[in-house]
């Protein structure tokens, strides 16, 4: 990502991340939930909301691109063996914290400060594995992208327009008093985090928060401190997202709530690095760029936390990041 902005523009791309975990709180973004709701309502309501919020990041590049904006993308990884174990760590780590490391964010933001323990042990993660593995190669940016930018931004501007009809349409009848709510629903907040996205990246550049976790350990973080200031806009907008919510009740967390969260922590760090590449990372950026490692990584790590949620019902156990009613 660039870190040498404006002050203009430095300004805006913290607004853009703030609000992003404003909506992440809000709306209760999570891969462990939506695959929970499939699970055990056969719902798909979540997993189609984050997969537009990709659409939104990869519709909104393709206009950009269209327009003649030429921003560096991130390259496509190989898929391998490793992409496929990596996917069921960071799975099987989601599960055991009960949350991946979205839902860490908006659970943060309700008081329930066990899932500070994630950062950290993403962190240590990461830190543990590369004192065994050498730091993978960099890989080598495009400017293309892989987008078909003119067929994408034109089918790209007629869903968005059908979106905004259809947003305006369901506000008739007095339904105004209830936007706050319908603005925060699921769908509607993975699509503001989508957008946020977006508008981040074309200010800055593609950014992760698990990204920057991954460079502290390795001690390739920039020079810059902006990256730290991201994080920080994107922590403080989720406090805010759950104290203007009322969720934001502190609950102090029991040693075994920090060791599942910790441990949790780790194993999606290790997944995350033979990915490679977060979840948070995966959805936002690999999905959009039609990256094959992302598409496979996401679907073989949803279908982990299932085969987890389902085994863990067959025993009778309650799932190791929930507590037991």
């Amino acid at each position: 990502m660039q870190t040498a902005l404006g002050g203009a523009a430095t300004v805006a791309v913290l607004a853009c991340v703030a609000l992003m975990g404003f909506a992440i709180q809000r709306g209760g973004t999570c891969t462990v939930a939506a695959v929970e709701e499939f699970v055990q309502q056969r719902g798909t309501r979540r997993l189609r909301a984050m997969g537009e919020a990709a659409l939104w990041v990869a519709g909104g590049l393709a206009l950009a691109q269209a327009a003649g904006w030429t921003a560096v993308m991130p390259a496509a990884q190989p898929v391998s063996a490793a992409t496929v174990a990596g996917a069921v760590l960071l799975g099987a780590g989601a599960w055991l914290n009960g949350a991946c490391v979205f839902g860490a964010i908006a659970r943060l933001g309700s008081g329930q400060w066990a899932q500070a323990a994630v950062p950290l042990g993403f962190y240590l993660g990461c830190l543990g594995l590369g004192a065994v593995l050498p730091a993978p190669a960099a890989p080598v940016p495009s400017h293309a992208g892989g987008l078909p930018a003119a067929p994408l931004a034109a089918a790209f501007v007629l869903f968005a327009l059908w979106r905004l009809v259809r947003g305006v349409w369901g506000l008739r009848d007095g339904a105004l008093r209830a936007l706050p709510t319908r603005v925060w629903a699921p769908h509607a907040a993975t699509t503001v985090i989508g957008i946020c996205f977006l508008l981040s990246w074309l200010i800055a550049g593609a950014w992760a928060y698990t990204d920057l976790l991954a460079a502290l350990a390795r001690r390739m973080a920039a020079s810059s401190t902006l990256p730290l200031e991201l994080l920080a806009a994107l922590l403080g907008g989720a406090v805010l997202g759950g104290w203007t919510a009322g969720r934001l009740q502190p609950a102090w967390p029991t040693p075994a709530q920090w060791l599942r969260s910790l441990a949790g922590g780790a194993l999606m760090a290790v997944g995350s690095l033979l990915i490679p590449g977060s979840n948070d990372g995966l959805l936002l950026v690999g999905l959009p760029l039609l990256h094959a490692h992302a598409w496979l990584a996401l679907a073989v790590m949803v279908l982990t936390i299932a085969a987890a949620m389902r085994l863990s019902r067959r025993q009778r156990l309650p799932a190791l990041g929930k507590e037991a009613p």
